[in-house]
């Protein structure tokens, strides 16, 4: 397809200006390489409202990327930069706008620099997880890189979706441990953020502000520019790792749980919490399913009661521990003794213990493997010739709650019952995804994320609609009670943008003035985030 407004003729010159910049093998126009570019869990695939790609070029170096930005100005062609495009759930590979040439950053793939004395990296888009292990490992150096699931993305993607992952504090929070970043900006210029405007700057990926306004975040889930290199802050490697579970007996329980890991958290005595309650397992009883499925939900003494008939605890919660052995025994014994004064009848399991390095065979043993560093793909594990029949793929609902139990709770509530009687499966067993059994994600330091996944369906049209229609009604109902989602696929972008409205949508319109002036042309990434151009605005808002 041709882009928006587009001519074949002017689109045929664009094509050609691509190709001279970085040559004819980089640009791909073939029905079967473009198709490649498609979000595979785009909601509507298949039907009119897919987001479709008119081509794509792939640049190998920043001179590259500006002279494919100078020619896209030239010609007024709308462009989607992707890292590796395997942002999936959050729209993959294809752009907001319909039509537009993507710019793949792939073979930017250099790993600039890895430092593990003063533990940073600087590293290109192209760069994945498994990349960045790879040279790490074989290098010797002693630094963890933080990774999500799964490890096929761009650390530098990642980040910029706000993307999280498993360690230890705020090596989780990708953008937020970032440090400094290469920017083409739209008209082509070449911008460096933080300590990196400085020539010859020796300290780029360590000290994030440089001087004056730090522009970072303008660059992160937007359309202000294409990043070609970025920093990051890495995680020491530990001389030594163990987990230990504690189980809270009663419903409201959770509530000083939660209170006495935030402490153990925030004051660097543990890693990522994982939050669970050992009910999920017996779930589908019908005698369970009855009383969690009541209208309004259970009283604390019903879920109680079924938990002793169960012979289970309310709640439990994984506390990781990274550090010297003795420092983390010590973190362990002190973690027990907090939680026994807080939670009478606290009970409590020790669970892995490791020390590193860490064997192959040790390393293909790990039951979680971002936990400790590893990059992986056994989230997919679930296609299989055990699962014939796997979803074809998912759309991730992920608003932010405050980080306490009084929130949990409520939480659980509300979207109970905003999502009952939703007529479709849900990405983790059959049933209303919310409930009182939902336990919230702890990837964001200072927050949790009571995420659920809605699985779409190339064969059902209708089940999509319907999962459509329920997730824009999660997103008013969140934002009703102040829970905003953190991140969010294109189809949902322009709701969620719109929820956050104080005094008037002022940091939206804020967005735009920005948009205005760095891309009068509008060509990059048009509604990303629903940040449209001037000359879209009024089609698309």
């Amino acid at each position: 397809m041709l882009p928006p407004g587009i001519d074949a003729n002017t689109f045929a010159a664009a094509i050609a200006a691509f190709k001279e910049a970085v040559g004819e093998q980089h640009v791909y126009t073939s029905n079967a390489d473009v198709a490649l570019y498609r979000d595979a869990y785009d909601i509507q695939w298949g039907l009119p409202g897919e987001r479709q790609v008119s081509a794509a070029v792939a640049p190998t170096s920043v001179e590259e990327v500006q002279k494919v930005v100078i020619a896209a100005n030239r010609y007024r062609i709308p462009i989607y930069p992707i890292s590796t495009g395997m942002n999936l759930g959050y729209g993959g590979s294809a752009p907001n706008y319909s039509g537009s040439v993507v710019i793949d950053l792939k073979l930017m793939n250099r790993v600039i620099e890895v430092d593990d004395k003063r533990h940073f990296a600087i590293v290109e888009p192209g760069v994945t997880y498994f990349d960045f292990y790879r040279y790490v490992q074989d290098h010797g150096l002693k630094v963890w890189i933080d990774t999500p699931d799964p490890g096929w993305g761009s650390p530098v993607g990642n980040s910029l979706d706000h993307g999280v992952g498993y360690t230890y504090m705020n090596y989780r929070d990708h953008f937020y441990s970032h440090c400094g970043m290469e920017v083409v900006l739209p008209n082509g210029e070449i911008l460096r953020t933080g300590m990196g405007a400085l020539p010859g700057a020796q300290t780029w990926a360590e000290y994030h502000y440089g001087i004056g306004p730090y522009v970072d975040g303008l660059f992160s889930q937007s359309n202000m520019g294409i990043v070609t290199k970025m920093g990051f802050h890495l995680f020491p490697a530990p001389e030594a790792y163990r987990s230990g579970t504690v189980f809270a007996p009663r419903r409201r329980d959770l509530i000083a749980l939660i209170d006495e890991v935030n402490y153990l958290e925030h004051s660097g005595t543990i890693g990522q919490p994982n939050y669970g309650t050992p009910l999920r397992a017996v779930a589908q009883q019908p005698a369970v399913r009855a009383v969690m499925e009541k209208v309004g939900g259970p009283t604390d003494a019903e879920f109680e009661t079924v938990a002793r008939e169960q012979h289970l605890p309310c709640w439990s919660c994984q506390l990781q521990f990274y550090g010297a052995p003795g420092v983390i025994d010590a973190g362990w014994a002190y973690a027990k003794e907090r939680l026994a004064a807080a939670i009478p009848g606290a009970t409590f399991r020790d669970d892995l213990s490791y020390r590193f390095p860490l064997t192959h065979e040790q390393e293909l043993q790990i039951p979680h493997k971002p936990s400790l560093g590893v990059p992986n793909l056994e989230m997919f594990r679930s296609r299989s010739p055990m699962n014939p029949k796997p979803t074809d793929g998912h759309v991730w609902f992920s608003p932010l709650i405050p980080k306490s139990g009084e929130a949990v709770l409520e939480a659980q509530r509300v979207f109970g019952e905003a999502s009952r009687g939703v007529d479709v499966p849900t990405l983790f067993g059959r049933g209303n995804p919310y409930g009182p059994l939902s336990t919230p994600q702890t990837w964001m330091y200072r927050a949790f994320v009571l995420i659920s996944g809605w699985p779409i369906s190339r064969e059902n049209p209708a089940q999509n609609q319907r999962v459509i229609d329920a997730l824009r009604h999660l997103v008013q109902v969140g934002a009703e009670h102040g829970w905003g989602e953190y991140r969010t696929p294109p189809a949902f972008q322009q709701e969620v943008v719109k929820t956050y409205s104080f005094n008037n949508h002022a940091l939206h319109r804020f967005h735009e003035t920005l948009k205005d002036a760095v891309d009068p042309n509008g060509i990059i990434a048009a509604g990303r985030y629903g940040i449209w151009p001037k000359h879209l605005r009024d089609k698309h808002e």
